[in-house]
């Protein structure tokens, strides 16, 4: 029989995880879905079929019928209240899989804690857009005892996600150091992308032009924020796909990790320096693409790219 599958936190990346989980997860119970905001569970378990999804009201409830429970929360201080409360039901023999985007000291610390009570513990957070989440084509990053990744695995390729990065064995840690890392390169990335854009608008080269370059040389994630920004996205999106406080949450990480050990990352503190002027100008609707309307206002140019 397979196992129960509980799911915790079902913001833009986890809606789109359970949908994949509850299509082709070859689940034979109907996933256990929690979320502190009951409304948000009710809607998606509706949207996945009621037969096929069950909603609880609290996190006991969440726990006790679960053999694994996967985690996918905003920041720290979410993830390590969330296991306290799933410790706090005195449970044992289950599997705790986190795929929020935290310090790698939250989760080495979390997995010390989580194995100590006599439960397992995998730090899985995942690359990708919410877009990714929905299509099934994240990548899976997973890092902890090896007998525990390896009962995650069923649910990753070819299910969550179209690749993973397999850290068996190593401390769970690993797997949201990776992570911190990685989105290091989505800052500067935007970054990048930004000051570019705004120096081609300036220079009379035009943006659509440097965009068919992008398209051509650096087809994927560039061409795709190139296109949000270029469209206005960035500034007209309700909910934004990467919000403004979790970049600076994934920069700070980075940093501290960088103060820590003597790694000089200049271009780090310009992009957060950038996510700063975006939540003055947005406030909760800033975006990580966004940073395209802070470097356009430093050069001279309306935050809004589009009259």
């Amino acid at each position: 029989m397979a196992p129960q599958l509980a799911w915790i936190g079902l913001g833009n990346m986890g809606r789109g995880m359970c949908k994949n989980l509850v299509e082709k997860g070859s689940l034979d119970k109907p996933l256990i879905l929690y979320n502190r905001t009951q409304k948000r569970a009710d809607q998606l378990s509706e949207k996945l079929g009621a037969d096929k999804t069950t909603v609880t009201t609290s996190i006991a409830d969440a726990v006790k019928g679960a053999d694994i429970i996967f985690m996918c929360l905003g920041d720290d201080a979410s993830v390590e209240a969330m296991v306290d409360a799933i410790l706090e039901q005195h449970v044992t023999g289950k599997l705790i899989v986190d795929c929020s985007t935290v310090h790698p000291d939250t989760t080495n610390a979390l997995e010390k804690k989580v194995t100590a009570s006599g439960l397992e513990f995998v730090g899985m957070p995942v690359f990708g857009a919410p877009s990714m989440a929905e299509a099934g084509s994240l990548v899976c990053v997973m890092a902890g005892a090896k007998t525990s990744v390896d009962k995650v695995k069923p649910y990753t390729k070819g299910v969550m996600g179209r690749a993973d990065v397999d850290f068996s064995g190593q401390p769970a840690g690993n797997a949201t150091l990776l992570k911190v890392i990685g989105n290091t390169f989505i800052l500067n990335m935007v970054e990048v992308l930004s000051e570019g854009h705004t120096l081609a608008e300036k220079t009379g080269l035009g943006v659509e032009n440097l965009h068919s370059f992008i398209e051509t040389m650096f087809p994927g994630p560039y061409a795709a924020y190139s296109s949000r920004m270029l469209a206005g996205d960035y500034y007209q999106r309700e909910e934004p796909l990467f919000h403004v406080d979790l970049a600076r949450k994934d920069a700070r990480h980075a940093k501290d990790l960088a103060e820590r050990t003597g790694t000089n990352m200049p271009a780090l503190h310009v992009a957060d320096q950038h996510l700063i002027k975006v939540k003055e100008h947005l406030g909760d609707k800033g975006d990580i693409p966004s940073i395209y309307g802070a470097v356009r206002q430093e050069s001279g140019l309306k935050f809004e790219n589009k009259d």
